[in-house]
């Protein structure tokens, strides 16, 4: 009986427990419901910055349509432009701290032997990079020829208000390049930098008819941050501070703290970036006069310039880093679609640096050693795009004025145009500055130069996201090397390990001091006296 009762005790169990398939089926539903849910509220959570900037963009297009046909004044297109404003202000706000204490900080971090061996590879990629990409905008600039048949374009038929310094001699340039490495005043170099101006002097008679003029440089500063001089200091300064040992300990610990307050500053910053794209990307648009005439008269130099950029960045830039790595390089930059966005609406290297460097690292996973000492030398000498746009436009400049490059003025220009991208500013338009001393180098006119300002709100978007591509790019590069050096010498330190482990008989056979020791340490049982009294 007891057992009968066990039995329809368990049936009555099992039936209990059993649950019909329908009810099976809907419950895996609402499982595989919940899950997709899930997934899709954790993409959100990964990608609402990146959908909030792109968004961004598209809605300052808009917005930038409708204004455009309410004919805004100058004041209120001023206005309309303060959001946006705001945004760089606060980017460059933080790119002093930034660049000082991420760069003392990683180079404090890596030891001598590998800073040296990294940075060796990092001027060399972006030497090469920028000479490869010099050489394909010169080469699209012959075949496409965006000069030829324009030489009717003049400033008044386009209406052009825009205005370009007076140039400087190219010997000129590269001193004051140099000058600018050892800032005289670190204080002054976080806001002014090194420029040579000329002054007229008149020697001779004038009665004797023997009057002549000279042109003698002089120094001057200029209002922009001497960035160029900040980082050879800072990089000095964190070589410096590892030397010391522990006397350098307590100031490293201070700028590392310094460092990750100012990233949590860039996070917060980072919140705002879509609000500030979109009046960027909206008031450029309103500001253009005649978008149609501009467009259709430079439309082969803009062409040439965009497939240059399209060209490097797209096959170039990806293959080199395929070549170094063997992985995916788009899988790389998908994660990077934020600071690509914010180049894009700012046009300017140096005030994507930190959204490139918070990117980069938490997305890419590249080490905060490599991404936070690489990426601020990047954005100051890796100029990959720029390179290209000055290239095209000093072709497009002789073409224009009916002039035939020989084989030693388009050398003149690949080398002026890789070695002038290392010192131009990381600002909108700064590249235009650079081209003077491009069309000075070969012997020819700066007047056309208006012509580059006018269509450059577009070719500059394109220019900056290159620039910081390049930059991404080799970081994620001397990342890959890095790792492999490391895992190769903690694979020779496990050998040496496996090697040095002692065989315990034969120390105790060859080794009288650790047969002591043993002797000494471990007492004696009277087993082991007779046995050695046997052994005797």
């Amino acid at each position: 009986m007891e057992k009968t009762n066990e039995i329809n005790g368990h049936a009555g169990n099992h039936t209990e427990c059993t649950i019909p398939a329908a009810e099976v089926d809907q419950v895996s539903n609402k499982n595989w419901q919940l899950t997709a849910q899930e997934k899709f509220s954790n993409f959100l959570k990964r990608n609402i910055l990146v959908i909030l900037t792109v968004s961004g963009v598209l809605v300052g297009v808009g917005i930038g349509m409708a204004v455009r046909n309410m004919n805004l004044t100058r004041a209120q297109m001023t206005y309309f432009a303060f959001p946006g404003e705001i945004l760089l202000r606060m980017l460059k706000m933080i790119i002093l701290p930034l660049v000082v204490c991420s760069l003392i900080s990683g180079a404090a971090s890596l030891d001598t032997r590998s800073l040296g061996k990294l940075g060796g590879i990092a001027i060399a990629y972006f030497l090469v990079t920028t000479l490869i990409a010099s050489g394909i905008a010169i080469a699209l600039a012959f075949i496409i020829k965006p000069g030829v048949g324009a030489g009717a374009l003049n400033t008044n038929s386009l209406r052009l208000t825009g205005t370009v310094t007076n140039s400087k001699e190219p010997v000129d340039s590269f001193l004051d390049l140099a000058r600018n490495l050892f800032p005289a005043n670190l204080v002054a170099a976080a806001f002014r930098s090194y420029a040579t101006d000329y002054k007229t002097v008149t020697t001779g008679n004038a009665t004797a008819g023997n009057l002549t003029y000279e042109k003698i440089p002089t120094g001057s500063e200029i209002d922009g941050m001497n960035i160029l001089g900040l980082v050879l200091f800072a990089i000095v300064f964190g070589i410096a501070l590892r030397k010391l040992g522990p006397e350098g300990e307590e100031l490293i610990k201070l700028f590392n703290s310094f460092n990750e307050a100012t990233m949590v500053l860039v996070s917060w910053i980072m919140w705002y970036v879509p609000i500030g794209i979109m009046f960027l990307v909206g008031s450029k648009i309103v500001e253009i006069e005649d978008v149609v005439l501009l467009i259709t008269s430079l439309g082969k130099y803009i062409f040439a310039s965009i497939l240059g950029h399209l060209i490097h960045g797209g096959i170039v830039l990806p293959l080199i880093y395929f070549g170094f790595t063997r992985k995916n390089p788009f899988s790389f930059l998908s994660g990077l679609i934020t600071p690509f966005t914010t180049a894009f609406a700012t046009c300017s290297s140096s005030a994507t640096l930190p959204s490139m460097i918070k990117c980069i690292e938490d997305n890419n996973g590249v080490d905060k050693r490599i991404s936070r000492f690489i990426l601020p030398i990047g954005a100051t000498v890796n100029m990959d795009g720029a390179a290209i746009f000055q290239c095209i436009a000093a072709v497009f400049i002789a073409q224009l004025n009916n002039v035939e490059l020989n084989a030693g003025q388009i050398f003149t220009i690949l080398v002026t145009a890789t070695a002038s991208s290392v010192g131009a500013a990381g600002i909108p338009a700064g590249g235009i500055i650079t081209i003077a001393i491009i069309l000075e180098a070969i012997g020819l006119p700066t007047n056309d130069l208006s012509l580059m300002l006018a269509v450059d709100w577009i070719v500059d978007r394109t220019t900056t996201v290159v620039n910081v591509e390049g930059d991404a790019l080799g970081a994620g590069i001397l990342h890959h090397i890095n790792q492999k050096e490391m895992k190769k010498q903690q694979t020779e330190l496990e050998t040496v390990r496996v090697e040095a482990v002692p065989n315990i008989k034969s120390e105790e056979e060859t080794s009288p001091l650790v047969t002591h020791q043993n002797m000494g340490v471990m007492p004696f049982r009277k087993g082991d006296l007779e046995s050695q009294e046997s052994v005797l």
